[in-house]
């Protein structure tokens, strides 16, 4: 917002500051004898005080924001470069520890951190990715979302908590795949978050609708009318910090996605999204 701003400020300032310029000369070749000569010799100095005066508006507007994408830029490899090491240690001697390990308690325990691991690697993506997106436009690319949901769920199926049942069809999309990817490991973390292990979890795909579906808690109407501000936890003796479904929101908001929340306190939840609109 305060970048727009920026540019309309300066916008107003080029033009005035032209408009003026003009008049004055106008008001010159009015005094003066007007002949093409002059005409072509004012036209001339206006047009390259016009490219001059534009490009230090410019220059004072987005040499800042260059500067800035660059300290961005350089901070996101050293992050990168920093957690990636410790990362694949971890990653590594886990899995050197399993080979060698046989109790079971143990075993389970060396399983948390490689889980722990996974998740911290997550979060940093999402880091990294949220960076990139605030300094660039991330560019859209067509894919087949079926493919997409069977791999995220296999990813979650590995945590062996909650039973999945997809039926999905073949559907290609066109939207920010990093964006989508995330937005649907949000609903099916908070499908697994608010039910019971053993409850069903079910994911569709027909006719442009994707539904992700649980049989856990459900909200009341009070708590539907909040679920999408940041920070709010519906269950507030759940971990997480709340952003889940306001980043789901923001998202379908950028990418022209409907979203609907059906739910019933201690049936369940389902949220249907229109992806017509992205459709290809």
């Amino acid at each position: 917002m305060k970048r727009i701003k920026e540019i309309v400020i300066a916008t107003v300032i080029y033009f005035v500051t032209m408009f003026t310029l003009l008049a004055a000369v106008y008001r010159f070749l009015d005094n003066w004898d007007f002949t093409e000569f002059k005409f072509f010799i004012a036209g001339a100095l206006v047009f390259l005080v016009a490219i001059g005066w534009g490009y230090v508006l410019s220059m004072l507007i987005f040499a800042p924001k260059k500067e800035m994408e660059n300290t961005l830029t350089s901070l996101t490899n050293d992050i990168i470069h920093e957690l990636n090491i410790p990362l694949a240690t971890i990653k590594a001697n886990s899995e050197m520890l399993k080979k060698n390990m046989e109790d079971e308690r143990s075993l389970k325990r060396i399983q948390r951190i490689e889980d722990a691991s996974v998740r911290l690697k997550k979060l940093y993506d999402q880091l990294v990715y949220s960076i990139h997106k605030e300094m660039h436009d991330i560019e859209k690319e067509s894919f087949d979302l079926k493919a997409l949901i069977v791999e995220r769920v296999a990813v979650f199926e590995e945590q062996k908590r909650n039973p999945f049942v997809l039926d999905v069809d073949a559907y290609e999309i066109t939207v920010d795949k990093i964006g989508f990817e995330q937005m649907l490991d949000n609903l099916l973390s908070n499908a697994m978050k608010y039910s019971s292990r053993e409850s069903l979890i079910t994911v569709t795909l027909h006719q442009d609708i994707l539904t992700v579906k649980d049989e856990g808690v459900g909200m009341s109407p009070t708590e539907l009318l909040r679920m999408h501000e940041r920070y709010y936890q519906a269950d507030e003796a759940q971990e997480g910090a709340g952003l889940g479904l306001a980043l789901v929101k923001a998202y379908c908001d950028e990418e022209n996605i409907a979203i609907r929340i059906e739910s019933q306190k201690d049936v369940g939840t389902q949220i249907v999204l229109d992806l017509s609109k992205v459709h290809v």
